[in-house]
């Protein structure tokens, strides 16, 4: 086991910021949204002896994430790695191999970081892409495994339902991704696709039964690139991020994978989306509408640099000959500066995790965080080209 022994009082105080991360992570991230995760991280935080572990065999910073570790222990399968430890004595089994098994469990939380792609977004962006310009030339900010690229390989099922705020709130968990219930539905994608994504929304059906985007460029940007169609270990790994019990979620990853195999790799780049996007956008061919775009993607950017970020797409498409556009698709707290819905409260809920689909910095709707709803903001436009 590889143990940073070093003074007892600063890896006390190590260990007292991990607890408290913990603490944290279980309050702020898993309360509402993963009860195992909920409970695992809070009782993790109470662990001292586990914690000055934790603080003295990782380095502080990105590596010491619940989320990471949390996630290394699944891909490893640990116990309870489907529903995580539930009780005093299932925490303890965990625990327990979770030390036994420690060096191995490092070596994950070395090698990899914590990936959220969910390809099911595409429901909430395709209307806004059909509707651009084509041919389009894609490019995504804070892409992991490239499958936001592919909207064009997957198959949708919209249902029609008006907009109810506070209806639409409850029914924003996980399970309601998939399966667009008993309403008229209206297709649109690709016939045949093995990857189905459904969607509530109350857009017409010519903003959402046109053409498919015709996409003759991809490309991402992403700190740790996975390819999870040449790598079943990627894959693992990127089901081994998504919240204990989301089984639907799990298969959409691997529906998705399926429905891109047989397409060419996007270029994914490894690094930081600002220093890595003025060269790769410079890629997209010249007769393409590039479209820079990014899905709950700068959240674990300080909000200074996400302004930073936001100048920086502009000036890129204002520079380029014919122009381009930005979709921006994150949490409304993310890009306050964007002009925010006019009926959300000034205080908004932070169990709230609906994000907010912005063509070119003007908000358009509200979207579920996993696709699975796409409500038009009051007042916003059409989409374009419908």
């Amino acid at each position: 086991m590889v143990v940073n022994t070093g003074n007892v009082e600063g890896a006390a105080g190590g260990a007292w910021a991990v607890a408290e991360r913990y603490r944290e992570f279980s309050w702020r991230e898993a309360r509402g949204r993963s009860e195992a995760h909920e409970e695992l991280s809070a009782r993790i935080g109470q662990d001292q002896e586990f914690c000055e572990l934790l603080s003295g065999s990782l380095p502080a910073g990105e590596k010491q994430q619940p989320a990471l570790l949390l996630a290394a222990v699944r891909h490893l399968d640990g116990p309870h790695a489907d529903l995580g430890p539930r009780g005093a004595a299932a925490y303890t089994r965990w625990r327990e191999w979770t030390v036994r098994h420690w060096d191995e469990v490092r070596a994950v939380v070395m090698r990899r970081t914590p990936q959220a792609d969910e390809p099911a977004r595409c429901a909430a962006l395709l209307p806004l892409l059909a509707g651009l310009p084509q041919p389009l030339a894609l490019l995504e900010a804070g892409s992991s495994a490239g499958l936001g690229l592919y909207p064009d390989r997957y198959r949708y099922r919209y249902a029609h339902t008006p907009y109810a705020d506070e209806a639409e709130k409850a029914e924003e968990g996980p399970g309601r991704a998939d399966g667009a219930g008993p309403r008229a539905e209206i297709e649109a994608g690709a016939p045949g696709s093995p990857a189905v994504f459904g969607c509530r929304t109350d857009w017409a059906a010519d903003e959402l039964a046109g053409p498919l985007p015709t996409i003759v460029w991809r490309a991402g940007i992403a700190p740790d690139p996975l390819d999870p169609v040449a790598e079943p270990d990627d894959l693992r790994w990127l089901q081994a991020c998504v919240r204990p019990g989301d089984e639907e979620r799990a298969a959409r990853l691997s529906a998705a994978v399926e429905a891109v195999r047989a397409a060419p790799r996007p270029r994914i780049v490894r690094g930081d989306p600002l220093g890595e996007l003025p060269a790769l956008a410079a890629e997209a061919p010249p007769e393409a509408t590039l479209v820079i775009f990014h899905s709950a993607a700068l959240g674990g950017l300080p909000p200074a640099r996400r302004e930073e970020f936001a100048r920086l797409v502009r000036s890129l498409l204002d520079a380029r000959p014919g122009g381009g556009h930005w979709i921006s698709h994150e949490p409304q707290s993310v890009l306050p500066w964007l002009t925010p819905p006019a009926h959300r409260s000034p205080h908004p809920d932070p169990q709230d995790t609906r994000l907010t689909l912005a063509l070119d910095g003007r908000p358009v709707a509200l979207t579920g965080p996993y696709g699975q709803s796409l409500h038009r903001l009051p007042g916003a436009a059409p989409a374009p080209g419908s």
